[in-house]
């Protein structure tokens, strides 16, 4: 009998084990593995190739003409200052007052008629991805039926970003492959075409990742027309300052759609322009109509904010707004940042020539044409790969080559390689 009792036992545990370990193979069993972030494959095809002149020209994070990471002298500054002068405390939702108007002064200037009268909503994201999921939300829940049109060809995740927000997206035309350059007739044919109350993503400079920029009469049309079929603006600012070395040329295009009057939407990021990759430091504005609607607008986005992330850090915030106020120390970044892109702007002008002393039969200008962190080189997926299998050179397969990756030790065997794998 006490043997009965004890098989028993032992089968009702089994019983146990058997049916906790079916239900828990159910709860996710139908998940499916994720396909790989292009970048992150890229990084790892890199690190696995034992190749000691290897070249990783996929990651878009600036480094020196050493290919080292770098940390502005004027952050190490700004650090020192703030460091142990401020409590631990959790911010408010909408991040640091003192961050959002710095940095809406850096993006709409500092005597801005709208920053003036009140008309600006702002509130500290966690960089540029997180500006622009703000605003993705905000368009699901307070614009209803808007379509968002993003640049053909854009960043990766701008899609990813506005699918996850449940927001419609449409391509308009950009960059034409047969010149490597602007499709600016196929752009504003595309803006006609678009709906009344859509909004536009548009890059203010430096667009990622083709470096092609309209020039300010071309963006004066397409603010035109954007006026009149009634399309709300809405701008991702990555790269202020590191694309020409000036911080207001860079915001030109801003500029001149808030001359033509036009409410609009901005997403600010650090990452490029202060090095702050890490800090996840950026900031969403949105331009409204007058000073009541305004806070009705900050106050939705702090709404959205809160079960996203509750509030933003705190320690990127002190720095940017310690560069920022401080003039001595604004002027010391405005420096920094300008040779960031001079040093870019060198190597596109090496690479040029170095292609064109090889006696290449393609023509190269777009190289030096473009601006920014990156060059559509116009190599093909095939191109790309031949640059991989036979010099351990690493690129995104659209030919997009980040040139901070690119310096005076490397540009020679770059050269060279692009040269073999166009001309075979």
């Amino acid at each position: 009998m006490a043997l009965l009792r004890q098989t028993h036992r032992c089968l009702l545990h089994q019983n146990r084990n058997f049916s906790a370990s079916a239900l828990a193979q159910t709860w996710f069993g139908n998940v499916e593995q994720a396909p790989k972030d292009p970048i992150l494959g890229i990084t790892e095809a890199f690190l696995a190739d034992d190749n000691p002149k290897k070249m990783n020209l996929g990651v878009g994070a600036y480094r020196d003409d050493n290919g080292k990471p770098v940390v502005l002298d004027v952050v190490r500054q700004a650090e020192d200052i703030v460091a142990g002068n401020n409590f631990m405390e959790y911010l408010p939702i909408g991040g640091l007052k003192e961050f959002n108007q710095v940095s809406i002064k850096l993006a709409y200037g500092d005597n801005a008629q709208a920053i003036q009268d009140a008309r600006v909503a702002a509130v500290q994201s966690l960089s540029g991805t997180g500006s622009c999921r703000l605003m993705a939300e905000f368009m699901h829940r307070w614009m209803p039926g808007s379509k968002v049109h993003i640049t053909k060809p854009t960043w990766s995740n701008h899609h990813n970003i506005f699918r996850d927000a449940g927001v419609e997206k449409k391509e308009y035309r950009y960059y034409k492959p047969s010149t490597k350059g602007l499709d600016f007739e196929g752009l504003i044919d595309d803006l006609k075409a678009a709906s009344p109350k859509d909004v536009v993503l548009l890059h203010a400079c430096a667009h990622n990742p083709t470096g092609v920029d309209p020039t300010p009469e071309q963006w004066k049309e397409i603010s035109s027309v954007m006026k009149q079929k009634q399309l709300f603006p809405f701008f991702d600012m990555a790269y202020q300052g590191f694309a020409s070395g000036d911080c207001e040329r860079d915001a030109q295009a801003i500029n001149i759609f808030m001359e033509d009057g036009h409410a609009l939407g901005c997403s600010q990021s650090y990452a490029k322009n202060m090095g702050l990759y890490g800090q996840r430091i950026g900031c969403f504005s949105i331009v409204a109509e007058d000073p009541k609607e305004a806070v009705k607008v900050e106050s939705q986005m702090k709404a959205i904010a809160r079960p996203m992330y509750s509030n933003p850090p705190l320690h990127g915030a002190l720095i940017v707004s310690q560069i920022l106020k401080d003039n001595k120390l604004k002027q010391q970044w405005y420096k920094e940042v300008k040779g960031m892109a001079e040093r870019i702007i060198s190597v596109r002008q090496s690479l040029k020539e170095n292609l064109e002393s090889l006696g290449s039969p393609h023509k190269w200008d777009h190289i030096t044409e473009q601006i920014g962190m990156f060059c559509f080189s116009g190599m093909t997926p095939e191109q790309v790969d031949k640059l991989a299998q036979d010099y351990s050179i690493y690129m995104t397969r659209n030919g997009r080559i980040s040139m901070a990756g690119v310096n005076s030790q490397n540009v020679g065997p770059l050269s060279e390689a692009i040269h073999k794998v166009t001309t075979q």
